[in-house]
C-alpha cells in the first residue's frame, strides 16, 4: 500500500539546503501512485504551504484522537504490564514493517511503495487499547524519520500517523455497533486495519491539491483501488496470523512460516522489476547520451577553438536529465556527473539533487590539489563510507557533506572522460547496496562508450571540415559555415586570398618551410580577421573568408588590410622571406545592389575569377565583374568546343611562304592554325592556343596541324616541288617520349623526307628544362627532322646550351628585325645573331620583315630566310596554291627537282 512515512523515508530528499523563503517555484510532485506524501524535486527548500498543512493536519488529527479517544469504550482484558509488553511489540512490529517496505519502480518517475504496517495494525485493534496502538505507530514511525534525519516533514508524517489510528479505531467502533454482534468477531478490525491506508492516501490528495498540484479523477481512483487491495491482502494476513495463533494449536510457527513466504514473494518481485527498471534506465540512458551526440554532430561549426560551445553543449537539459535519472534509479540524495568534452577544458559539472559545495563544484583531476575522488584510478566503481575510509577520502566526503559515495572513473583508454558520484542512500539504512554498484557501473560504462563515441564522432566531424595542416576550415567546412550567414545577410562578401612564392620556397628549401609558411599565414589571417569570421585554406597558400554584412568598400579596405599583414616578412630557415598576395572578392548582389541567388561555390568561384584578373592584370585587390565572368566562360567554351571544331572543320592551317635570300627561292611555308567559331567568329590564336595547351589538348592541335601539313607537302612533292613545312611544338610535346615515335610514323604514312619538316620550338619553351628536353629533341634529330628555336633573342638562353642543344635554325624574333630600320640597337641584335648562328653551323630565318630596306639588310649580313608580309601573309590552300602560281616562276635546280623563285 501507499504509506506515508515509510514513502517519505524512501522517496523525498532529506537535504534540504535552502530556508523556506527562498522557494518561489510550487513544489513538484510525482504520480500519486508513487506515494502519500508529497515529494519535491528540485525544491531548495520546504514549502511554506506544506509547512502550514503540515500544522494544520497535525493539529485536526490530534484533535480527532481526543475525540476517538474518548468516545471508545474502554480495552477489557489484561493488566498494566501485559499492555506495556502488547505497546512494545507493537511498536517493534510497526518498526520491523516499515524497514521490510518494498519499493517497486512501476516506470520513470513513478514507484509503488509495499508496507507491511497493516499486519501489526490489526492485530493492535485485537489486543491494545487506542492509545497503545497509537503511541507504539508514532514511536516506530516518527522515531525512523528522525533516525533517516527527514526531519523537514515529520509534523506531516506525525500527523498521518495519528490520523490513519484515529481513523482505524473510528471505523471499528462504527462497524461494531452496526452489526451489534452479529457475524465475525474480525469484521470491524478488518474495516478498520482498511480505513487506515485509504484515510492516508485521501489526505495526501488532499495535500497535492491545497499545494497547487492537479490530479485527474481516474488516477486517483486507480490509486484508491491499489490501495485497498493491498490493505486488504495485509490486513487479511494479519487477521488470519491472529486468529492462527489465538486458536489453533502451534499457531506461530505456521504465522512465522506464512509471513517468511509472503515476505519473499514480495521481495522476489521487487527484484524481478528491480532489473527490469536497471535495464531501462541503461536504455534510457544510452538514448539520451546518444541524441544529445546526434544533435551536437549536426550542428553547424565556424570551426573556432571557442570554449562556449563546448559549455553550451555541456549545458544541454540531457545531460541532467541523465544525472536526475541516475538518482532516481539510486535513490540517491545528489548524482554528480563530471564531464570532459574536450581535452583541453576542465571537467563540468551537473549535479542533480541536493546542492553541492561551492569549494568542490569546480575541482582539480590532477597536481598536489587534486581531489581524492578524481584521481582514483582505473574504472571500477567504489563505496565509500565516512565512517572507514582513509584520512584523504574522509576529507573529499566531509568537504561534499556525503556520510557515502558511489564513485566510478569513466576512461576511454588511458584518458579521463569524467567521474560520476553518487551521494547518500535514501531508501535504507544500510546504504547502498550490491545493486546499485553493479547498477551504477554499468551505467558509468554505458556512459563512457557513448562519450568516447561521441568525441569518435567530434573528431571526425571535426577531419572532415577542417584543414589538418592549419585548423582553419576546410572547402567543405567553409561551404557549411558560410551558407546559413549568407542566407541571412544578403550583403556578405566572400573574399579570395592566394599567398605567392609557395612553390619557389618548397622548390628551394622543401615543402615542410612552405607549410610552416602557410601556417603563419593561416594565423596572421586569423589574428586580422578576428574569432567570428569564417576563414578557411583552400589548397595550398589559398584562403577563402566570409565577411557577414559588409560593403564593397568595407570588403576592399579588409583586402587591403589583410595583403598588408601577410606582406610581413617570414623567418625560413635563417633567411627572411617576403610574400606577396593577391585577393578577389565577390558578394552576391548585383551591380544595381538587388540581391541573387548564389550559394557558397558560386561566390567563390567568382572571387576566383576576380582574383585571376587581378593577377593578370597586376593588380593586387579586385572585385568581381560580370564580363570578368564571360571572359573565363567563353575561354570554357573554347576549350570544351575544340575537338568537336577540329572533327567539323571549323579549324583549318594556312601558311605562310618562306624564302632563302638572297636567291628569293621559296623554300618552305610554316604552318600556322586558324579557327573560325560559329559563334564567335574569327579567333586569333593568341586567344585559344594557350586555353588548349592548357588544358592539355595541345598534342591534338599539334597531330592536326602536323598531318595537315605534311599531307600538303606530299602533294608538292607529287608534282616534283621540295617545299618543306614548319610546325610549332609545345613544351608538353618534349615531355613525352613516344613524341618521336609518333612523328616518325607520320613521315612514313605519308611517305615524307623527314627534313621537309621542321620543328619549331620557343627558345623559352626549350630553355626551362632543357635536360628535359635533350632526349626527345635528340631523337627527333636522329630521325632527321629539322628543329628550330623560334623567337630567338627573347628569351635567357645561354650559349652554352645553345651549343648544346641538336638544333639546325634559329629565328630571330620579328621584334627585332620589324626595329632594324630605326633602332640601332635592333639592327645590333639581329647582325649579332646572325654572326652567332652562322659560327654555330645554323641556318637563321628573320621573320617579320615586311619592306625592302630590312630586306635587303638582312640579305647583306648574310641572313638564310626571311618570312614575312614583304613575302606573304598567311594564306589557306586555296590562296596559297593561287599565289604560287601567281607570284613564282618555275625553274630546274641543280638535283632536278622544280624550284620556285619569287618574281620580282
Amino acid at each position: 500500500m501507499p504509506d506515508h512515512h515509510g514513502a517519505a523515508e524512501a522517496s523525498l530528499p532529506p537535504v534540504i539546503a535552502a530556508p523556506p523563503d527562498e522557494v518561489d517555484d510550487p513544489p513538484v510532485f510525482p504520480d500519486p501512485a508513487r506515494s502519500a506524501a508529497p515529494q519535491w524535486t528540485e525544491d531548495p527548500g520546504p514549502n511554506r504551504r506544506f509547512l502550514a498543512f503540515s500544522i494544520f493536519v497535525l493539529a485536526t488529527s490530534l484533535v480527532a484522537a481526543w475525540f476517538v479517544g474518548a468516545i471508545t469504550p474502554p480495552h477489557v482484558g489484561e493488566g498494566g504490564a501485559t499492555v506495556i509488553w502488547s505497546g512494545l511489540l507493537l511498536a517493534l512490529g510497526f518498526l520491523l514493517a516499515e524497514q521490510l517496505a518494498i519499493n517497486i519502480d512501476v516506470r520513470s518517475g513513478v514507484s509503488w511503495t509495499i508496507s507491511f504496517s497493516e499486519i501489526p495494525l490489526v492485530i493492535g485493534l485485537f489486543v491494545a487499547p487506542f492509545e497503545v496502538v497509537l503511541a507504539a505507530h508514532l514511536i516506530a514511525g516518527v522515531g525512523t524519520l528522525v533516525v533517516r534525519k527527514v526531519n523537514d516533514r515529520i509534523l506531516y508524517n506525525a500527523g498521518a500517523m495519528v490520523f490513519e489510528i484515529t481513523c482505524a479505531f473510528a471505523v471499528v467502533n462504527l462497524v461494531d455497533r452496526a452489526l451489534g454482534g452479529i457475524g465475525p468477531a474480525w469484521t470491524g478490525a478488518l474495516a478498520g486495519a482498511l480505513a487506515a491506508p485509504l484515510s492516508s492516501t485521501l489526505l495526501a490528495l488532499v495535500c497535492v491539491r491545497i499545494l497547487g498540484r492537479r490530479m485527474r479523477v481516474g488516477p486517483a481512483v486507480r490509486l484508491m483501488l491499489r490501495t485497498l487491495v493491498l490493505g486488504l491482502v495485509n490486513a487479511s494476513v494479519g487477521v488470519v496470523g491472529y486468529q492462527v495463533v489465538v486458536h489453533a494449536e502451534a499457531g506461530w510457527p505456521l504465522l512465522v512460516l506464512a509471513m517468511s513466504g509472503l515476505a519473499a514473494l514480495y521481495i522476489a518481485y521487487s527484484g524481478l522489476l528491480r532489473e527490469q527498471r536497471d535495464l531501462e534506465a541503461l536504455s534510457e540512458v544510452s538514448l539520451i547520451v546518444a541524441r544529445s551526440g546526434h544533435q551536437a554532430a549536426a550542428k553547424p561549426s565556424l570551426g573556432l577553438a571557442d570554449p562556449n560551445e563546448v559549455a553550451g553543449v555541456a549545458d544541454s537539459d540531457e545531460w541532467q536529465a541523465i544525472a536526475e535519472r541516475i538518482k532516481e534509479q539510486l535513490g540517491a540524495a545528489r548524482v554528480v556527473l563530471r564531464l570532459r568534452f574536450d581535452p583541453q577544458l576542465p571537467l563540468h559539472t551537473v549535479v542533480s539533487g541536493a546542492d553541492l559545495p561551492g569549494e568542490v563544484h569546480d575541482v582539480e583531476t590532477s597536481g598536489t590539489k587534486a581531489d581524492a575522488l578524481l584521481r582514483l584510478p582505473g574504472s571500477h566503481v567504489r563505496h565509500f563510507r565516512r565512517g572507514d575510509a582513509v584520512p584523504e577520502v574522509r576529507h573529499a566526503l566531509a568537504r561534499r557533506g556525503a556520510e557515502e559515495a558511489l564513485v566510478v572513473p569513466l576512461r576511454s583508454a588511458n584518458h579521463l572522460l569524467g567521474v560520476v558520484e553518487a551521494h547518500d542512500k535514501l531508501s535504507r539504512w544500510r546504504g547502498f547496496g550490491q545493486a546499485d554498484t553493479r547498477l551504477i557501473g554499468t551505467m558509468a560504462s554505458h556512459l563512457a562508450t557513448a562519450m568516447d563515441n561521441r568525441r569518435l564522432v567530434a573528431t571526425l566531424r571535426h577531419d572532415a571540415y577542417h584543414d589538418p595542416l592549419t585548423g582553419l576550415l576546410n572547402r567543405p567546412g567553409f561551404r557549411r559555415a558560410a551558407g546559413e550567414p549568407l542566407r541571412q545577410h544578403p550583403n556578405s562578401v566572400v573574399l579570395r586570398i592566394d599567398l605567392d612564392i609557395l612553390s619557389t620556397v618548397s622548390d628551394a628549401l622543401g615543402y615542410a618551410w612552405s607549410d610552416r609558411m602557410v601556417v603563419a599565414a593561416g594565423r596572421r589571417l586569423r589574428a586580422a580577421l578576428g574569432p567570428d569570421v569564417a576563414l578557411a585554406r583552400l589548397e595550398g597558400g589559398q584562403f577563402a573568408a566570409l565577411l557577414a554584412r559588409a560593403s564593397s568598400d568595407e570588403a576592399h579596405g579588409v583586402a587591403e588590410r589583410l595583403r598588408a599583414e601577410l606582406a610581413a616578412p617570414y623567418p625560413v630557415d635563417r633567411l627572411t622571406v617576403e610574400a606577396n598576395s593577391v585577393v578577389g572578392y565577390s558578394t552576391p548582389r548585383t551591380a544595381e545592389g538587388e540581391p541573387v541567388e548564389l550559394d557558397v561555390d558560386a561566390l567563390l568561384q567568382r572571387a576566383d575569377v576576380a582574383l585571376r584578373a587581378a593577377r593578370s592584370g597586376g593588380d593586387t585587390v579586385r572585385v568581381y565583374q560580370p564580363t570578368m565572368g564571360q571572359v573565363f566562360l567563353r575561354r570554357f567554351q573554347l576549350v570544351t568546343q575544340f575537338r568537336q571544331a577540329l572533327e567539323t572543320g571549323q579549324v583549318k592551317v594556312h601558311y605562310q611562304p618562306k624564302v632563302a635570300l638572297p636567291s628569293r627561292q621559296v623554300i618552305g611555308v610554316e604552318a600556322l592554325v586558324r579557327w573560325r567559331h560559329p559563334e564567335f567568329g574569327r579567333l586569333d590564336p593568341d586567344e585559344f592556343v594557350p586555353a588548349v595547351e592548357a588544358a592539355g589538348l595541345v598534342d591534338a592541335l599539334t597531330g592536326f596541324v602536323m598531318e595537315q601539313s605534311l599531307i600538303r607537302v606530299r602533294k608538292w612533292l607529287n608534282r616534283g616541288l621540295r617545299i618543306a613545312a614548319a610546325v610549332n611544338l609545345s613544351v608538353r610535346s618534349l615531355d613525352d617520349p613516344r613524341f618521336p615515335d609518333r612523328v616518325a610514323e607520320a613521315l612514313e604514312r605519308h611517305g615524307v623526307p623527314p627534313e621537309l619538316l621542321t620543328l619549331e620550338l620557343t627558345e623559352s619553351g626549350v630553355m626551362a628544362d632543357p635536360q628535359r628536353a635533350l632526349p626527345v629533341l635528340r631523337r627527333l634529330h636522329t630521325l632527321g627532322v629539322t628543329l628550330a628555336v623560334d623567337d630567338f633573342g627573347t628569351g635567357y638562353s645561354s650559349l652554352a646550351y645553345l651549343r648544346q642543344l641538336p638544333v639546325d635554325e634559329v629565328k630571330i624574333d620579328k621584334s627585332f628585325v620589324l626595329g632594324m630600320g630605326t633602332d640601332l640597337g635592333d639592327l645590333a641584335v639581329v647582325r649579332s645573331i646572325v654572326e652567332l648562328g652562322h659560327s654555330l653551323g645554323l641556318t637563321v630565318v628573320a621573320e617579320g620583315v615586311e619592306d625592302d630596306a630590312a630586306r635587303d639588310q638582312l640579305s647583306a649580313m648574310g641572313c638564310d630566310v626571311a618570312q614575312g608580309y614583304l613575302i606573304s601573309r598567311p594564306l589557306s590552300e586555296s590562296r596559297l596554291e593561287a599565289w604560287l602560281q601567281a607570284r613564282t616562276t618555275q625553274a630546274r635546280g641543280v638535283r632536278d627537282e622544280t624550284v620556285l623563285t619569287l618574281l620580282s
